[in-house]
């Protein structure tokens, strides 16, 4: 999915919940807007001096607090219309100084945060702010012409002209820039979170791909399981099976000992597949617990003395426990090297060796053989390479300086940082 172009971000329209609120947020307006007025009336605090009767001033009020049940569905309309309300709440002289100021924030504010666009919001808004300073400018006219408050009320230190004029303008700068600021604040918070969900689907998404890249790894270490398992066991019974057909006739004994070997072969074989498919089946904490490991080694080398082979045996260093999956792979690696040296090398001697460093499991197979290996098209090389390099390892192999074939392969046995 292309990424979209985040300054041509459109918001999305309210959600049902969030109309549902708007509507209390205009009843809970209404109610504090006529307490508010009961208030004020009972005190003798109205801000003007021929104030409309109560019935009046609660209509006026109501008219204000209504249009914000739908402020967010149609934010433009809904800023325009209480803005002339104001206006005429004001000259009818029935506009409180609090809950009618609280409703035109509100009005501007919506119209920043959802007003799609953004081109109107902006103009919009900076049309009403402007408006609303000409009536400003228009009420301290009036006042200039004639206060509207006793001469004796005013004993403050400053000029009252002067205190009118900058209480007016500083009190309207506050309340509509505040407005403005926090109207785009709202929609550039709204903008980010529609990036972090877009974000996070991408993520969601790459991550979906990762665990089918996963998945398929998983089938290549599953295709070069059943390759060394096929290859070492099979390899082993068809020497064996060759052995017996030459020999018995001659002498049926060593027939039968051969026959023998590719039934334990065959049988051992089949334990290991059906291993395989056990770890298939498995949870991931018990996806090694039927592969074999480095307690299998011996068995596996006495397998290929079974094909004729003469194997050397060394362990090194102080023998410990190492993590299931490298144990696996240090398996595998000597089980195909034991193969391809049966299958291709023609050698008659193979030297198994295994040593334990501070932090690394390292083996090596070297035969004495015609020094060359032609598994390295299949999967036989390129499967240990890529066993080796999972975790981190290192792998070797080429033809010895004096005759044969060496592998040597050195595989971490502690946590990659």
């Amino acid at each position: 999915m292309q990424e979209p172009e985040w300054m041509q971000w459109r918001r999305p329209g309210p959600t049902p919940a969030q109309r549902r609120r708007d509507i209390g947020v205009a009843v809970l307006v209404l109610l504090a807007g006529v307490e508010f007025t009961v208030l004020v009336d009972s005190m003798g605090a109205y801000p003007f001096l021929n104030p409309p009767g109560l019935p009046a001033q609660v209509a006026w009020t109501a008219a204000l607090s209504l249009p914000l049940v739908v402020r967010r569905r149609f934010p433009l309309a809904v800023m325009l219309l209480v803005s002339v309300l104001f206006l005429a709440a004001q000259w009818n002289q029935a506009g409180d100084s609090l809950v009618s100021s609280g409703v035109l924030f509100l009005a501007i504010f919506t119209v920043g945060a959802w007003e799609r666009n953004r081109l109107v919001a902006r103009w919009s808004r900076i049309g009403v702010i402007g408006v609303m300073f000409l009536w400003l400018g228009f009420n301290l006219v009036r006042f200039l012409l004639g206060p509207d408050v006793p001469s004796d009320k005013m004993d403050g230190p400053m000029d009252p002209v002067l205190a009118r004029v900058l209480y007016g303008l500083e009190f309207n700068i506050f309340f509509f820039v505040f407005a403005y600021v926090v109207g785009e604040m709202a929609w550039t918070a709204a903008r980010r979170q529609a990036q972090l969900e877009f974000q996070a689907d991408e993520l969601r998404r790459s991550q979906e791909q990762n665990v089918r890249g996963a998945i398929a790894a998983e089938r290549m270490r599953i295709a070069r399981d059943l390759h060394d398992v096929v290859a070492h066991h099979v390899s082993v019974m068809g020497i064996q099976a060759g052995a017996a057909r030459r020999v018995l006739d001659s002498d049926p004994v060593l027939a039968r000992d051969a026959l023998q070997t590719v039934e334990k072969t065959a049988r051992t074989a089949i334990s290991e597949l059906r291993g395989l498919l056990g770890v298939l089946r498995a949870d991931a904490e018990s996806d090694f617990q039927a592969a074999p490991g480095l307690d299998d080694l011996p068995e596996l080398l006495e397998t290929a003395r079974s094909a004729g082979l003469e194997v050397s045996h060394g362990v090194y260093g102080d023998p410990r426990e190492v993590p299931s999956a490298v144990a696996v792979s240090a398996y595998r690696v000597v089980q195909e090297a034991l193969t391809n040296v049966v299958k291709h090398s023609g050698a008659s001697h193979v030297d198994v060796r295994m040593r334990f460093l501070d932090s690394a499991l390292e083996l090596e197979v070297a035969d004495d053989g015609r020094g060359r290996s032609t598994g390295e098209s299949g999967f036989g090389l390129v499967g240990m390479r890529e066993r080796v390099a999972v975790h981190g390892g290192t792998l070797e192999a080429g033809p010895r300086r004096s005759s044969g074939y060496l592998v040597r392969a050195s595989l971490p046995t502690e946590e990659i940082a």
